[in-house]
């Protein structure tokens, strides 16, 4: 595990920066560098491990790990979405440039995901079922590291930047996570939209976060720690239904959608960073966004839908894994 814990210190050395420096126009002055992306990911990856354990160990099986999934998907992963949205601002216009540059990433990053059952050699591959609940872990992120490391990279400006590009992504991503799962289910799209609290609840923090919405003070921490509490539930529940034999009846799938969360999208913001003329800190903040792990949402999203969420779980579980070697390779390789 060790080689793949790169910290951003090689990645300033690639890019000809020291810790500490202050070179001119970099954008990136009096912020740290300094990030271990194993140490950053350890606490999704040890809950998930956690949940496992319990489920099969001990008394709480996955009968009472139902229950826990409803409550995180009704209500615990709904509230943290809403605050997620509302609690920073968005100014559209001062950072157009990397909202179009995400929101094109998100696009292109479903479209790849949708089109592998299409293409010539993958398609006969690949279970169409199984690719409807699985196509969400190739677009989707983990909001919380998200915020945690463009802190760590950016200081308040990234931490800014990142909120903003959470804010426009997640309506996207929760949509296009969604269709193909109310399409092969026959359930329609939009009956299906309207239904799922997660469109809901982004719905309705988006709309909030315009009208300049902001909740109360007294309010706020119970709040969080609703969000805390869903975060790390879903996390525990993605490990209670995790069943990694269900990972080899369909390899090409896995293979094919953490290929594309994992080493294609980093590749996609890269060049957006150029066609859109981003600046060193949206750029930064953009590849950072495109290696994420996937959400830990995605399993709990395919199971109370009627998937596979074993099969899901099992993929949240090597993305989580995988971040440890993307991350290096967005801001450490990739990075101008």
């Amino acid at each position: 595990m060790t080689a793949f814990i790169l910290s951003a210190d090689c990645a300033c050395a690639c890019c000809g920066l020291r810790i500490g420096a202050n070179p001119e126009g970099s954008g990136l002055s009096g912020y740290s560098c300094r990030v271990n992306y194993a140490q950053l990911l350890f606490p999704d990856f040890a809950l998930i491990l956690c949940g496992y354990l319990v489920c099969r160990y001990t008394a709480l099986n996955r009968t009472v790990w139902e229950q826990v999934e409803s409550l995180v998907y009704y209500f615990l992963f709904p509230v943290l979405l809403f605050q997620s949205i509302v609690k920073s601002p968005l100014d559209l216009g001062a950072a157009s440039s990397l909202i179009a540059a995400g929101l094109s990433m998100g696009v292109i990053g479903i479209a790849l995901s949708y089109s592998l059952p299409y293409l010539p050699w993958l398609g006969a591959r690949i279970d169409r079922r199984e690719h409807a609940a699985s196509a969400q872990i190739a677009f989707r992120f983990n909001s919380f590291i998200a915020l945690a490391l463009a802190e760590r990279l950016a200081g308040a400006e990234g931490l800014l930047l990142i909120a903003v590009l959470i804010g426009v992504c997640v309506p996207l991503f929760n949509v296009g996570a969604v269709w193909p799962m109310a399409r092969h289910a026959n359930s329609g799209f939009v009956h299906a939209l309207i239904r799922n609290p997660l469109i809901i609840a982004t719905a309705v923090g988006m709309a909030a976060n315009l009208m300049g919405f902001a909740i109360p003070v007294w309010l706020e921490p119970t709040v969080t720690r609703i969000g805390a509490a869903s975060l790390a539930l879903g996390l525990m529940a993605a490990g209670a239904g995790m069943q990694f034999g269900s990972l080899a009846k369909a390899k090409t799938l896995a293979v094919s959608v953490l290929t594309i969360r994992h080493f294609l999208m980093p590749l996609i913001a890269l060049g957006l960073s150029w066609a859109f003329g981003l600046s060193p800190v949206q750029t930064t903040v953009l590849l950072a966004f495109s290696a994420l792990p996937t959400a830990s949402s995605c399993y709990v999203l395919a199971a109370r839908m009627g998937y596979n969420g074993a099969y899901v779980a099992g993929l949240v579980t090597l993305s989580t894994l995988l971040g440890m070697a993307s991350l290096p390779f967005a801001l450490g390789v990739l990075r101008p």
